[in-house]
């Protein structure tokens, strides 16, 4: 069975992008034995750029310049484009509506894992965005899912972890207490699991940190990104 070409548009950062990239070589290594890897077109962004574009708010700009890049990979022949971070998913219509080849969304391959574990109702740990705007939990409102949403101190608590440290590969204990606790309160909010909802927080935070379910967005996008690599969607 031939392999699909995926496209990986990464960098933002690039220390989750590499996570991506593992995964998805060592699901396929694993399924097809031998010397099998996954056909994966890599374009990695300069995060700067980015920022800037989230920093201004200007969302029409940075939808913009992932379309441009996602279709250089569809030029190069990707048959599916991965975004591979959250927040960036805030554009993914502007990118989608530019493109003639699917986009495999990070909120689906969230339901799909959710779904398959039994869980309904969700936090989110993420940037500011992520955690409380539209774009990403009205998605997941979609798939069935009941967001439980955190306090104000929470999120900027996050966002803060998220921008200071985990995007600049800076990682700290205690930051990961400040999650744990953040992870706690939404549960007792009464979400019965947690989306670590930012590409870099499982650079800092693991299942064993917390009694509380955690759903990880990077292997679950792998996961749906296997699934097209191998023709099963």
């Amino acid at each position: 069975m031939t392999l699909h070409t995926l496209g990986l548009l990464g960098g933002m950062t690039y220390h989750s992008t590499v996570d991506y990239y593992l995964g998805i070589n060592d699901a396929i290594a694993a399924r097809r034995g031998g010397h099998n890897s996954a056909p994966l077109l890599v374009d990695s962004l300069n995060f700067a750029a980015v920022r800037e574009y989230q920093t201004a708010d200007d969302w029409e700009g940075a939808g913009r310049l992932l379309a441009d890049h996602a279709l250089a990979l569809q030029a190069a022949g990707a048959e599916a484009i991965v975004i591979c971070t959250n927040l960036m998913h805030k554009v993914a219509p502007a990118v989608a509506a530019r493109l003639d080849v699917p986009l495999l969304h990070i909120t689906d391959a969230i339901a799909f894992e959710a779904e398959a574990r039994g869980l309904r109702s969700l936090g989110s740990l993420g940037t500011k965005w992520v955690m409380q705007e539209g774009f990403y939990t009205d998605a997941l409102i979609r798939s069935g899912i009941q967001p439980v949403f955190a306090g104000d101190d929470d999120i900027a608590t996050t966002d803060r972890i998220v921008f200071e440290e985990l995007t600049k590969g800076i990682i700290a204990d205690a930051s990961r207490d400040e999650l744990v606790g953040v992870v706690d309160r939404l549960a007792k909010a009464g979400a019965d699991g947690v989306i670590l909802g930012c590409t870099e927080i499982p650079l800092l935070m693991h299942q064993h940190d917390t009694v509380v379910p955690l759903v990880d967005s990077t292997q679950a996008h792998v996961a749906l990104a296997v699934k097209f690599v191998m023709g099963e969607i």
